[in-house]
């Protein structure tokens, strides 16, 4: 009974902030993309309460967060592993020409686009820097 409460929970969340979006002046409907970022910051946001409920020793807060990111995470496209994520850079590199560190502005403006959705923009960040160093 407690876990479909926050599911309920989770899924009024992530509804209210579609139709704040919805109704926040940029016309009446929200695209795909809209409705997917608005899905992984609430995402976020459930993840880091968790783990600041866990640092915190409160078990029972954490948990309700853990499951309600969960059922958040179901809207979510499957996340790239690391490995095709570094396969991502490593045709990104050879189709831009990029040579080393001063290009990571240009790497990262490309492959944060491409993988919009995919991928988390730190771990993109990081296999970037190890990948042009």
């Amino acid at each position: 009974m407690a876990k479909d409460k926050d599911r309920l929970a989770a899924l009024r969340d992530i509804k209210a902030k579609i139709l704040l979006e919805a109704t926040s002046g940029n016309g009446t409907e929200v695209s795909d993309d809209v409705a997917i970022k608005i899905c992984q910051k609430l995402f976020k946001q459930r993840m880091e309460t968790y783990e600041l409920y866990v640092a915190q020793n409160r078990s029972d807060l954490a948990n309700e967060e853990l499951l309600q990111a969960k059922v958040i995470e179901e809207f979510l496209p499957q996340q790239l592993t690391e490995d095709e994520i570094k396969k991502e850079i490593a045709d990104a590199i050879a189709s831009l020409g990029v040579s080393g560190p001063q290009d990571m502005g240009k790497l990262m403006g490309y492959l944060t686009s491409k993988l919009a959705g995919k991928a988390d923009g730190k771990v993109i960040s990081a296999l970037v820097r190890t990948a042009l160093n």
